[in-house]
């Protein structure tokens, strides 16, 4: 079973003209011009849609199926075999041959700027430039900011046997969810005032940073934590409330693995841990025999929840303060086991953390 369906708009890879005025579909090239975005861009997950470790295991486990270069390495030309058509009417089994033009050093560029930048034989952009070295086509949707993101991070689950209220990697259906327009730009290319190509005047420009989970400081500023207590019978009770303050998406959005964890337990004064409690804001499934989405406590834009860490007398006794944290998870830890993901970097971290005193009124 399949848990979205392969729609036109990407079941077979973007078959990408060359441009007039240009020589070449990589990002390098494209970098000797725009050098700050081809910075940007090569920093960013995009970048490394096809490279990134943690993929390329994933991928492996999972079958190395084809629909999945679709978003990873969406041009033609990156895919080492063409799709001649399907064996199947859900398009998941392609016919494949070897390419002729499969260009190993694009395919390690992920996501490139072609993917985004070129459609029909044509560079496009939110602005008209015919008078540019390429001439470049405008395509309103670009500057509405949703243009190309909907080609991968947005997809359906049509399907008799899947039951999900937001498909996964629907961060589009998240936004209308949470009742916002759907901008990716405003966020993840962020304006700045700069040439476009080195020597000519300055405008407004969206910088190519792509950033999002894999960049702590978007998570921090997106997240806001409150803490309030009161007094009970027995003792206190602190309730922590989390709230998507940001992202008009839900937070965190993307594959299902990723989540966040809210922890809260005692310390007494030589800093030994007590008593502890944790909750975790993701979405959890039901894979058979049919897959259903039993219960998705993720943030959407503006929503809130809380949860509450009872203390009792004889505990505030012993224990001097309580310590809060909330971290965010890339990878949940027993995916990483099942698929053999040996991480040489950390899968989640921190992106909350205080040391409440229990003695205070």
């Amino acid at each position: 079973m399949n848990i979205f369906v392969v729609e036109d708009r990407f079941a077979l890879p973007m078959k990408v003209e060359m441009p007039e005025g240009i020589e070449s579909l990589s990002a390098s090239y494209c970098g000797s011009c725009h050098q700050a975005i081809y910075e940007e861009w090569s920093k960013s997950m995009h970048a490394k849609a096809w490279t990134d470790p943690y993929y390329q295991v994933d991928f492996a486990f999972d079958g190395s199926q084809q629909i999945c270069l679709n978003c990873h390495i969406p041009l033609e030309n990156q895919q080492e075999n063409l799709v001649l058509g399907f064996r199947d009417s859900e398009r998941f089994d392609p016919i494949l041959k070897p390419n002729p033009d499969f260009d190993r050093a694009l395919q390690q560029e992920g996501v490139t700027c072609a993917v985004c930048h070129v459609r029909d034989g044509r560079i496009i952009g939110p602005i008209e430039r015919p008078d540019a070295p390429h001439a470049v086509r405008a395509v309103p949707e670009m500057a509405e900011g949703i243009y190309s993101c909907r080609q991968c991070h947005q997809v359906t689950n049509d399907r008799w046997d899947v039951f999900f209220k937001i498909p996964p990697c629907g961060t589009v259906m998240e936004i209308r969810q949470g009742g916002q327009k759907a901008d990716c730009v405003s966020c993840h290319l962020p304006k700045t005032e700069r040439p476009l190509v080195e020597g000519f005047p300055s405008r407004q420009v969206g910088r190519h940073l792509f950033r999002g989970g894999h960049h702590p400081p978007s998570v921090k500023e997106s997240l806001k934590v409150e803490l309030s207590r009161e007094q009970t019978r027995g003792g206190q009770a602190i309730t922590a409330s989390l709230t998507n303050i940001k992202a008009a998406h839900a937070l965190p959005t993307g594959t299902p693995d990723r989540h966040l964890t809210l922890s809260m337990r005692l310390v007494d004064r030589q800093g030994n841990p007590g008593r502890q409690e944790s909750w975790k804001l993701k979405r959890r499934f039901m894979w058979r025999p049919f897959i259903i989405e039993l219960e998705d406590t993720r943030l959407l834009y503006n929503q809130t929840r809380s949860f509450r860490f009872e203390v009792s007398d004889a505990e505030r006794a012993r224990y001097d303060r309580l310590e809060v944290l909330v971290t965010y998870h890339l990878l949940d830890e027993g995916r990483r086991k099942r698929i053999g993901y040996e991480n040489k970097e950390p899968i989640f971290y921190p992106v909350y953390q205080e040391q409440l005193p229990l003695n205070q009124p």
